[in-house]
């Protein structure tokens, strides 16, 4: 195992569990329990601990034995236990681990007593505790140490010399704390520690604890500038507020998610959560890893290489593939209008607004898949009935929600089959947005691994780099938000989505031209057809919620003019008025418009495409 572990690390990332102790103490053991006797009294607790971190995707589970030392023992009046405590906790994570192909890591961490010179402990004194643990750990059936939490170089050294004293082979991930300027309790910064470690024989080398991400992320990257081993981080949940008397720990699961992907671009190998990190944060940087697997490897790339690669066909032509390909690749101007799905099976009034739309030239009608997590009609089957019934072309939004990669090949090579032409790939928003919040999502891919599959079924591969045939014609869409703070992070993503296949993309709706502008310009080096949401607001509520709640940037002049309107229908009107305005200032700029329909109104879509020149029935639909 141990052989298997270090050659792991070498092609992609292990993902660690989260805190014991955090869980333990949301159990009801109170903090001034010893945690690690728990082993011994509670084993099924601890079991059961294990079990929730394995279950969330952990592919390494940490000994509930991080202070299972003499030292820290003997405050408890244990220290005749430390043999048994640490073969107890590495047999209880054996045992659980048994039905998971997984890794069981012995924790080790400080004595909790200065040693030589700043202490009365003689660096002989610590060697030999450490050993004395770590003999029981092996014993117990480890597969590798991971040493935490250690804020002192010449403490975390006597540890790996005893680590190397009982098994020479046995993997080491030496792990020091640091504070918010990435130095280690005795002052030593990332430029000496790293060195230090990888000197005394570390196999991967890393930081956890006292930290949040944003200051382990910087400190990781000055690591990796001084050394080439294998890097490990296991951050803490942010850092800790109090709150009634409890410290709480406040970054959210999508949070640590995202420094997940962050910490693997910094090339760390071994990455999990210290304290405040629960199943639920593992879980989602279980899917984040997934997404940079998927983004990573060759069979999904669009510039895969070897056997795959040499049995691709070449993709057919933009233009060739739907109208509204053929209208992007000429660089005409597209015109379309959402029509979301019933709640229902009735779908009498989409059918209808998509003929009325299609009577006044809009090109496509773009049908999106249960937007903000509600529970709603297929959108594929109403894409399918619209094309057939109305004759309009359907672009079908896309998601990586509520499907794994295997759903979302057979989805897509359906959708292939029945006609449908034209993709808008993205991730989708997470079910507790919606009406069914404890639905599980999936999100085996994001939208970024998403393209890479579509853009490979186009070359007639499926997602093992296996030929299929005919490849599917899909024209390649993407979604894209030039409100957002992180304007860096957006850019970044949609490099990615560009580089993996991505044709066309489509953004959040604009209110505010100066930003569309500035992100338009952000990505001439990588420019495809942009096309702008436009969407007529129907009330200042409407106004708040979307930037509120759903962040897109609307300008407080909006707000206002909204507020001044008297009357529903004044306000729809302010709203139409408001949508005209900006579809004249994008004309220029973008390659289309997706008008938005709310309510299911779209005759005030109608109205706001007048701004082109479009002129349609009189009736309301």
């Amino acid at each position: 195992m141990a052989a298997d572990f270090l050659a792991r690390l070498k092609q992609s990332t292990v993902l660690c569990d989260g805190a014991m102790g955090t869980l333990l103490y949301a159990k009801g053991v109170f903090i001034n329990r010893c945690y690690d006797e728990l082993n011994l009294s509670q084993p099924d607790l601890i079991r059961g601990v294990h079990h929730e971190y394995l279950q969330a995707g952990a592919e390494i589970i940490e000994t509930n034995t991080f202070g299972a030392n003499v030292f820290r023992l003997a405050r408890h009046s244990l220290a005749d236990k430390v043999v048994d405590i640490n073969r107890a906790g590495a047999r209880l994570a054996r045992e659980a681990a048994k039905s998971f192909d997984v890794w069981v890591a012995g924790s080790v961490g400080p004595l909790g007593t200065r040693i030589e010179p700043l202490g009365k402990t003689s660096f002989q004194e610590a060697r030999d505790a450490f050993r004395q643990q770590i003999e029981a750990l092996v014993q117990g059936g480890v597969d590798l140490l991971i040493l935490e939490t250690f804020g002192y170089l010449e403490e975390i050294h006597q540890a790996m010399l005893a680590a190397r004293d009982v098994n020479p082979a046995l993997p080491i991930v030496a792990q020091v704390t640091i504070d918010e300027d990435g130095n280690c309790l005795d002052g030593s910064d990332p430029g000496t520690f790293g060195p230090k470690l990888a000197e005394w024989g570390a196999d991967v080398i890393g930081c956890n604890c006292s930290v949040g991400p944003v200051a382990m992320l910087d400190a990781i990257e000055r690591v990796r500038a001084a050394t080439s081993l294998p890097l490990s981080a296991q951050p803490n949940a942010g850092v800790p507020r109090s709150v009634e008397g409890r410290n709480i720990y406040l970054c959210s699961p999508e949070y640590m998610a995202s420094y997940a992907r962050k910490f693997v671009a910094a090339g760390v190998r071994v990455v999990g959560g210290c304290c405040g990190t629960t199943p639920d944060h593992i879980r989602a940087m279980k899917s984040a890893l997934r997404v940079g697997e998927a983004r990573g490897k060759s069979t999904l790339a669009p510039a895969a290489s070897g056997p795959a690669a040499a049995k691709a066909v070449p993709a057919v032509p933009l233009g060739n593939r739907s109208a509204l390909g053929s209208k992007l690749a000429r660089g005409e101007f597209a015109t379309m209008v959402e029509i979301v799905p019933p709640k229902g099976t009735d779908i009498r009034k989409e059918v209808e607004g998509a003929r009325f739309l299609k009577s006044v030239g809009v090109d496509a009608v773009n049908i999106p898949d249960s937007p903000r997590a509600s529970a709603r009609m297929s959108n594929q089957a109403l894409s399918l009935l619209i094309q057939r019934e109305v004759g309009i072309e359907a672009v079908l939004h896309y998601t990586c929600r509520d499907r794994n990669v295997l759903g979302i090949q057979s989805d897509l090579l359906g959708a292939a089959a029945v006609g449908i032409r034209n993709l808008i790939c993205i991730t989708g928003d997470p079910p507790k947005m919606g009406n069914y919040p404890d639905a599980t999502a999936v999100f085996d891919v994001d939208a970024i691994g998403l393209v890479n599959i579509v853009h490979n079924l186009n070359r007639g591969l499926d997602i093992g780099g296996n030929p299929i045939g005919t490849g599917t014609g899909f024209v390649i869409g993407v979604g894209a938000n030039p409100g957002l703070t992180d304007l860096d992070e957006e850019i970044r993503r949609f490099e990615y989505k560009v580089e993996a296949g991505a044709e066309y993309a489509v953004t959040q709706p604009v209110f505010d031209l100066r930003l569309l502008e500035n992100f338009v310009r952000s990505i001439e080096h990588c420019r495809i057809p942009v096309v702008a949401g436009i969407w007529p607001l129907v009330s200042v509520r409407n106004a708040e919620f979307m930037k509120n709640e759903l962040r897109v940037s609307v300008p407080d002049s909006i707000l206002e003019r909204m507020a001044r309107a008297q009357s529903p229908e004044a306000a729809r009107e302010e709203g139409v008025a408001i949508a005209r305005e900006m579809l004249i200032a994008v004309r220029q700029i973008v390659q289309g418009a997706q008008i938005s329909a709310p309510l299911g109104r779209y005759s005030s879509a109608v109205d706001v495409l007048e701004a082109l020149g479009v002129r349609g029935p009189t009736a309301s639909v």
